[in-house]
């Protein structure tokens, strides 16, 4: 019953959510704010085959509506409204779930670099460093690519730790030891 669970079907929440948390969250899933449940049963209705065929069939019906209208200022009026407050109010929701989605991928990643051996742990959170260090992380894995490239099936698990900073961007800590 988990599946039903995830895809909002009425069910029982899985055992783990019995004292009322998921493994590694503050709050089991079902017992997410009241805005967040409008904000994803929103979210998911707009992008359905029925929200669209539903926009369509209002243009259809404006489109109709003209000639009884006599293509009037009201009658361009009310589609221009009604698409611009759609339009505003869906640009905020959609933003929210890319945040979300976003964040829940990162943390992901997170987790994947945190368990793989040899995986950089200057990685973990890369998305709240500085530009010029993702630029120089950036480099180093370019550098790291053209050495694999080189080796070709001779090539080796590596670390982007494993290539050294070019010296015009190695801080004092990065600096070999004298």
């Amino acid at each position: 019953m988990r599946g039903a669970w995830k895809t909002g079907r009425k069910a029982d929440p899985p055992a783990e959510c019995a004292d009322g948390l998921g493994p590694l969250m503050e709050k089991c899933p079902a017992q997410k704010g009241r805005f967040s449940q409008i904000a994803e049963a929103i979210t998911h209705w707009a992008g359905s085959a029925w929200a669209f065929n539903g926009a369509i069939g209002v243009i259809l019906l404006w489109l109709v509506m003209g000639p009884v209208c006599g293509y009037s200022d009201t009658w361009q009026l009310t589609v221009n409204t009604g698409t611009s407050v759609v339009t505003f109010l869906m640009v905020f929701l959609i933003q929210r779930t890319q945040n979300r989605d976003t964040r829940a991928v990162h943390l992901k990643l997170n987790e994947l670099i945190a368990a793989v051996e040899g995986a950089s742990s200057r990685l973990i959170n890369a998305e709240e460093l500085d530009d010029q260090t993702l630029t120089t992380i950036s480099h180093q894995f370019h550098s790291l690519a053209q050495a694999v490239q080189s080796q070709g099936k001779a090539a080796r698990a590596s670390s982007v730790e494993e290539v050294p900073l070019p010296e015009a961007e190695m801080t004092a800590a990065d600096a070999p030891p004298i």
